[in-house]
């Protein structure tokens, strides 16, 4: 991979807003991915091609992500809680199609049998409802994230 390669792969994943990315060409691969709470970071390891040539290993920090990380932590789900967890392996969907608003947000209220997400599996879109009343209470799951089965996806505080 040559520079500019990185370069481009590094602005796909900013324009992204995705959590992380991993580029594997042949023997040279490029993970890259955001953590919340302390600035990116990106790590590039070039394995050694030929015996001339040198093993080169880069990290770098790419600008801030203020406009995709949010600012204020969400807020942690407590006891009285209902946890709406996925019955499926997939991928997770917050909105019907891209740029459609969301099916739920935070401070909804929502009855049973509600849509609140899409989860994607083997080409298929899979509408997850509520299963009790109340208001979405937290909101556990990143849009377009692979899930597995049993995983958290909202909290919702009964009425």
């Amino acid at each position: 991979m040559s520079n500019d390669d990185v370069k481009d792969l590094i602005q796909i994943f900013i324009d992204s807003g995705v959590a992380e990315m991993e580029v594997k060409r042949g023997e040279n691969s490029i993970r890259l991915r955001r953590s919340f709470g302390q600035a990116p970071t990106a790590e590039f390891v070039i394995p050694q091609m030929v015996a001339q040539a040198p093993q080169v290993s880069v990290a770098a920090a790419p600008p801030p992500f203020s406009s995709v990380l949010p600012t204020v932590a969400p807020p942690l789900p407590t006891a009285n809680d209902h946890i709406v967890k996925s019955p499926i392996v997939g991928t997770y969907y917050d909105s019907p199609k891209p740029g459609d608003p969301s099916f739920v947000k935070v401070g909804d209220h929502v009855e049973t049998g509600q849509v609140l997400c899409i989860i994607e599996s083997m080409k298929l879109m899979n509408e997850i409802e509520s299963e009790v009343s109340g208001v979405i209470a937290a909101k556990l799951m990143e849009n377009g994230r692979p899930v597995e089965y049993g995983e958290a996806l909202f909290a919702i505080r009964p009425r």
